[in-house]
């Protein structure tokens, strides 16, 4: 998947980071309008952390130990991402004096779409190719090997494993497994169809490997 790479950013000049997040979030603006932003809680971080769907990380109030004994409050905050330097945004949770850093759009998969990070077999693709818009619409889970093509395809619908049939006038949900294409449903939604072939994706993976 081609990304909007921020590789070559220097520490000094990361303010152009926050400068492209406030012109993707101008673009997102008229589609987010009538779209309510959702928190969830981050798996394994309930009590501290959320996201939401729009891709907002969330540190939760709560009394954590202070560096002089006793106890303080850490107030509610909406976390600011970094760059990870292979154009994604990432931000840093901490639980129990422990540190881990994680890439925003697998933290909305994760809590949104139920996504378990299994090293590659099943990606969180970003349909659009932005790697800075991590909206839950923006967001699809695909395997590894359709990811390297994803780019490659001129199909009818934005998401992997869909197509529109003109004869039916519905939407054809479908998945490849070992070359052989297997039918999963007509819809007359897309992102029903889309849900279709996410749901026999985990099916097929969580039984072999891909």
């Amino acid at each position: 998947m081609k990304t909007l790479s921020l590789q070559k950013l220097k520490p000094k000049k990361l303010s152009l980071l926050w400068f492209l997040i406030i012109t993707l979030n101008a673009v997102n603006m008229t589609s987010n309008a009538n779209i309510r932003e959702i928190f969830k809680d981050i798996p394994n971080f309930e009590g501290y952390y959320q996201i939401s769907n729009l891709g907002n990380v969330k540190s939760l109030e709560r009394k954590v130990k202070h560096s002089k004994g006793g106890l303080r409050i850490v107030k509610e905050k909406i976390l600011k991402p970094t760059d990870d330097g292979k154009g994604y945004l990432r931000a840093m949770l901490q639980k129990q004096g422990k540190i881990k850093l994680f890439q925003v759009h697998q933290l909305v998969a994760m809590a949104f779409l139920n996504h378990i990070p299994c090293r590659h077999k099943i990606v969180v693709d970003h349909i659009n190719n932005i790697s800075l818009d991590n909206r839950l619409e923006n967001l699809q889970l695909i395997s590894n090997r359709e990811n390297a093509t994803k780019d490659k395809k001129r199909g009818s619908s934005k998401y992997v494993g869909v197509c529109w049939s003109k004869a039916m006038r519905k939407w054809i949900s479908y998945i490849k497994v070992n070359e052989k294409r297997i039918h999963l449903g007509t819809f007359t939604d897309e992102y029903e169809a889309h849900l279709a072939y996410e749901s026999k994706l985990k099916e097929i993976l969580n039984g072999r490997q891909y």
